[in-house]
């Protein structure tokens, strides 16, 4: 039997940097996730501080010499960081793969962390198998987005920012504004409701992936959303990040 295939996924957000060692067979972590804070203020500096040593704290233990991938609430291009939703600007032009990859001294690869929770829904998840358009949106403090296109990912699609009554969709949309709001589930369906219609007059996707923590509650408001496409609950909860960013890392350093 051939050796287990092992990469290190780092998903950064606005409240909690969560790290693991992942097995590319199962889309499992070896062993259980490290949780730590996002540093205040979350500049480059001390977020790349604090993922060196995530990064050396998971390697001492399952995976020694493995590939790295990180994900960041910002557009990736080029492993630059083009914006900066609920981290700070500094990362707004930022070569974060780059100066990881310094830090570090192995490969690295950096990607927008809802690009990274599709990838790992769409191989393990609620898109295994489905071929057409797939949609997946991270529903948490903003509204993250990941595109499929036949399984293919289509990058930094950003739909959470798409303008809906003069202002970002994700205002009212993202689950943290039915608490921030004291909303009820049916005011803040009709908000969502209205945003996914938006998105499904541009793309009609033939499935639509929630994740985020408010998928847990899906009972409460998807069967109050009219919207035409079917909608199902992400199924890797709270790892999919780390699972998404360690595929990535895997495919970015395999063999041609």
């Amino acid at each position: 039997m051939g050796e287990r295939q092992i990469a290190i996924g780092i998903d950064v957000g606005g409240s909690a940097i969560k790290a693991g060692a992942v097995d590319l067979e199962s889309g499992r972590l070896v062993a259980e996730r490290i949780q730590v804070d996002t540093p205040h203020p979350s500049t480059p500096a001390a977020v790349v501080e604090q993922i060196v040593d995530l990064v050396n704290r998971v390697s001492a233990g399952d995976a020694p010499n493995a590939p790295v991938g990180v994900t960041v609430p910002s557009v990736v291009i080029d492993g630059v960081s083009h914006t900066a939703a609920n981290i700070d600007a500094g990362w707004i032009g930022f070569d974060a793969e780059a100066a990881l990859e310094k830090a570090l001294g192995r490969d690295v690869v950096v990607l927008n962390d809802a690009d990274a929770a599709g990838l790992a829904e769409m191989r393990f998840g609620a898109g295994r198998g489905r071929n057409g358009v797939v949609l997946m949106l991270t529903l948490g403090t903003g509204v993250g987005s990941a595109l499929f296109v036949d399984g293919k990912l289509v990058p930094n699609t950003e739909l959470g920012h798409m303008e809906i009554r003069g202002m970002d969709a994700e205002k009212r949309s993202a689950a943290i504004a039915r608490v921030r709001d004291n909303e009820s589930w049916e005011r803040w369906a009709a908000d969502l409701d209205e945003h996914l219609t938006a998105i499904d007059r541009i793309l009609w996707p033939s499935l639509i992936i929630l994740g985020g923590g408010v998928s847990h509650e899906d009972e409460k408001f998807v069967p109050l959303l009219s919207i035409r496409p079917p909608i199902v609950p992400a199924g890797l909860e709270n790892d999919a990040g780390i699972v998404g960013a360690a595929m990535a890392a895997a495919e970015r350093t395999a063999p041609a």
